[in-house]
């Protein structure tokens, strides 16, 4: 439960919420939003971050979701699919794993603008994501999950932000791409922490 100084941010995903690429745990898009929420209000900005590198929304609703009723959290970011998609999930298994996620966040009757549902960025592009087949079938995939996603947020008045044109924003650019030509690097999460806070700006600060 929040205090007068005290915000407490959970952030459920995958390897895009841990932060896989990134320079260090600082640079993850999380920490990054907390930093310009701990600006904006002043206060002390808690993250809880247990995502997992690999996860499906499968995983999330047996090792992440506990922490929603554990923390009773201030603020909560889900970004959760790219695995379903790997494994070879149908869109409407995505959606019936991701209703149970969704739903169990919005029975914590947080105000709303408190909760950030985030999508699936164009992964496409990423040099390495051929090793996972077409770009162009990845892309279609991906924006059939997307549409799933923010579908279900809108229906549950989440915030929705949608990463797919930031993602590309500038490929090539140095450290826009991690070492592992799939994860983004430090800059690409750092463009992602801007649009998201531009999202979530006016009902995160208002906590």
């Amino acid at each position: 439960m929040t205090d007068r100084n005290h915000i407490v941010y959970l952030a459920l995903g995958d390897s895009y919420t841990i932060g896989t690429g990134a320079s260090h745990e600082s640079r993850n898009f999380p920490s990054l939003l907390a930093a310009s929420l701990q600006e904006a209000s002043r206060r002390e900005v808690e993250v809880v971050n247990p995502a997992v590198n690999g996860f499906t929304t499968i995983d999330l609703l047996a090792k992440e979701l506990g922490y929603i009723t554990d923390l009773k959290p201030d603020l909560v970011s889900v970004l959760i699919g790219v695995n379903d998609l790997v494994q070879g999930r149908s869109a409407q298994q995505y959606r019936e794993s991701l209703v149970e996620i969704y739903d169990a966040i919005a029975a914590t009757q947080l105000p709303a603008g408190r909760v950030a549902a985030i999508s699936i960025p164009n992964w496409s592009v990423a040099p390495a994501a051929r090793d996972y087949g077409d770009p162009a079938r990845l892309r279609s995939v991906t924006e059939k999950f997307n549409a799933v996603a923010q579908q279900e947020a809108e229906a549950r008045r989440f915030t929705w932000a949608d990463l797919t044109e930031v993602s590309t924003r500038a490929m090539g650019s140095t450290g826009w791409i991690a070492a592992d030509e799939l994860h983004p690097g430090d800059a690409q999460y750092a463009a992602w922490a801007d649009e998201i806070w531009s999202r979530v700006r006016e009902g995160w600060s208002s906590v």
